[in-house]
């Protein structure tokens, strides 16, 4: 369900500070968002993704301080999820769009039970809370035509939590590149601002946020507990473990994208219009990569790739190996087939 609502009371703007003045919360947080979105077209039309909590609300008033001081020329507009989660969930709604209302900018609700669509697709309550997200600002940006784009309010914080979680679960090199600072519409200016610099600003400037109970429930959620045990202990041991995690994913997206560049000119080398030539197998890392590329999304699990491997590299033949999504690999005097199922 989708309530769409258009709030434009009068909105004062100000002047900005001058060179002998401090900066104030609000340009703090607006210089925040404009170092993260050099390179964005200065008329460019935003959707800014708003829960209501500190991290979207310094988004929100950070993109809006730099449209009303003239420093951007930016259409602004307010998504919020309501994903029924507590009982209380549809006052979190109804703040966000009194925020948007108070800066002028028009605010788009949506309504999703998240608990029933975790318990049909069989998924995590924060995997299909993500999914519900993106579905709807996916929608809500094609809608406003394909130079829309959206904004999310993911810190550098979240950077490191992603990668601690990733590395928990035995992520190879590209779960490290972390979050990218743009995907597609997607764009996320405050990846290199903390959590903690945001929020306070906001308080010190006196702006009211939203704080999820649930967060602060360690054993709700893995990035919960992440967040309130893991890198705080990291961060007791080494103050810049954020920055370190933040470097950390430059570092393996560069190493990530020149593998995949090996692996396109091995792929093109061996393949032919039939198969791919194994008889000489490249190195593993590469061989992962030329097989991810010629499958494509979604990527088959790491343990099917390993089993293709080992069967175009091992002595027996005729194996075929499942690759989920209708998708096959057939393994034959050191050649691999791929195969597609027919609908």
């Amino acid at each position: 369900m989708v309530e769409q609502g258009t709030h434009k009371p009068l909105a004062g703007g100000s002047n900005p500070p001058s060179a002998t003045t401090p900066p104030s919360p609000l340009d703090r947080l607006a210089a925040a968002v404009a170092a993260g979105t050099d390179g964005l077209p200065d008329d460019a039309r935003l959707i800014l993704a708003v829960s209501g909590g500190p991290d979207s609300t310094a988004l929100l008033q950070g993109a809006s301080r730099l449209v009303m001081t003239g420093a951007r020329h930016w259409s602004l507009a307010v998504a919020h999820v309501d994903h029924q989660l507590r009982a209380d969930s549809g006052s979190d709604a109804a703040q966000v769009a009194s925020m948007a209302s108070a800066l002028g900018l028009e605010c788009t609700l949506h309504r999703a039970d998240v608990a029933a669509i975790a318990r049909a697709e069989h998924r995590s309550l924060e995997d299909a809370g993500r999914l519900v997200r993106y579905r709807f600002l996916e929608e809500l940006a094609s809608g406003l035509g394909p130079t829309a784009l959206i904004a999310t309010g993911h810190t550098a914080d979240d950077v490191a939590e992603t990668l601690l979680m990733r590395m928990a679960r035995g992520s190879g090199l590209r779960g490290l590149r972390g979050i990218p600072a743009r995907r597609g519409r997607i764009v996320r200016p405050l990846l290199a601002a903390r959590r903690g610099e945001l929020r306070a600003a906001l308080d010190q400037a006196g702006i009211a946020y939203l704080l999820d109970p649930t967060n602060d429930n360690a054993s709700a959620a893995a990035r919960n507990r992440v967040r309130a045990d893991v890198l705080p202990a990291l961060e007791r041991l080494n103050p810049q473990a954020v920055e370190a995690f933040q470097r950390l994913a430059r570092l393996a997206a560069d190493d990530d994208d020149a593998l995949d560049a090996i692996a396109t000119a091995e792929l093109a080398r061996r393949r032919t219009d039939e198969s791919i030539d194994w008889r000489e197998p490249p190195m593993r890392a590469i061989g992962r990569r030329v097989l991810r590329l010629v499958t494509g999304e979604p990527s088959p699990s790491a343990e099917r790739i390993e089993a293709v491997l080992d069967a175009a590299e091992g002595p027996r033949g005729g194996l075929t190996i499942e690759l989920g999504g209708g998708r096959s690999a057939s393994v034959r005097d050191r050649r691999i087939t791929l195969h597609q199922a027919q609908d």
